[in-house]
């Protein structure tokens, strides 16, 4: 089965494009199959002269846009030039002809203002409950939930805590990319850093931050066949004081 879709794609994300191979990365690269995508990364604050978009194609038909900003940019100022940035971008584009899909509300300041033929908001996890999440956050996804003509959420609890604030709401969980992870069944030999570590491993594949259940990991029951060790792969945040919320292997 073939699948054209008509229109162009413009995703705001929190996340960076090679931070992790999750949700956004899995779709996004299936969306370039069948359209132009563009992925729009928060800005860098590393340039002394003039803000540019720097678009990076990372696979046929879709383009990393990383905003470059001068240093010491006031928030004020990051969204006008962000706001300039995007409609330079459109200059060449006609916006009419694109979806919008936002991992985040926020980028809502800079974005409302365009007229896009779709508005989709992929609510992958609750990020108003993240540490150090702004401020503003709530109020910005309810005005993404007005304006919004579909609404994802990353999993059904999410989705049931949000219905009844979209009409056209949708439960998507999350999964993993198959031909990724196959690629470990054709290992032959432990890697290197696990190799030192005797007994049953369990392991874990994903975002380690303040979501991570530490008094679970710490109370599992013993292995039958001898100690079991949790081995954690995975990009780290931080909780508290700046205290690491998960050691790479204990």
């Amino acid at each position: 089965m073939t699948i054209s879709l008509q229109k162009d794609l413009l995703c705001f994300s929190h996340l960076r494009w090679d931070f992790v191979f999750q949700r956004p990365q899995h779709l996004m690269t299936r969306f370039a199959g069948i359209t132009n995508v563009y992925f729009l990364e928060e800005p860098l604050f590393d340039c002394s002269d003039e803000p540019y978009l720097q678009m990076e194609e990372k696979h046929g038909g879709l383009w990393v846009c990383v905003p470059h900003l001068p240093v010491g940019s006031t928030p004020e100022d990051t969204l006008a030039m962000v706001r300039k940035i995007l409609d330079a971008f459109f200059e060449q584009r006609d916006c009419s002809n694109f979806i919008f899909w936002y991992y985040t509300p926020m980028a809502l300041q800079f974005s409302e203002p365009f007229t896009p033929a779709m508005i989709v908001y992929d609510c992958m996890d609750e990020l108003s409950a993240f540490n150090f999440a702004p401020p503003r956050i709530r109020q910005y996804e309810q005005r993404l939930l007005e304006m919004a003509d579909i609404v994802f959420t990353g999993g059904a609890s999410l989705c049931e805590a949000k219905k009844a604030r979209h009409h056209n709401i949708h439960p998507f969980p999350s999964s993993i990319d198959k031909a990724h992870f196959l690629a470990a069944r054709k290992l032959l030999t432990e890697p290197q850093d696990q190799a030192s570590i005797a007994g049953i491993k369990l392991g874990f594949y994903g975002v380690i931050d303040e979501r991570f259940d530490q008094e679970l990991r710490g109370t599992r029951r013993p292995s039958r066949k001898g100690a079991a060790h949790s081995v954690g792969d995975g990009p780290t945040s931080c909780t508290g004081a700046g205290r690491p919320a998960f050691k790479k292997y204990s």
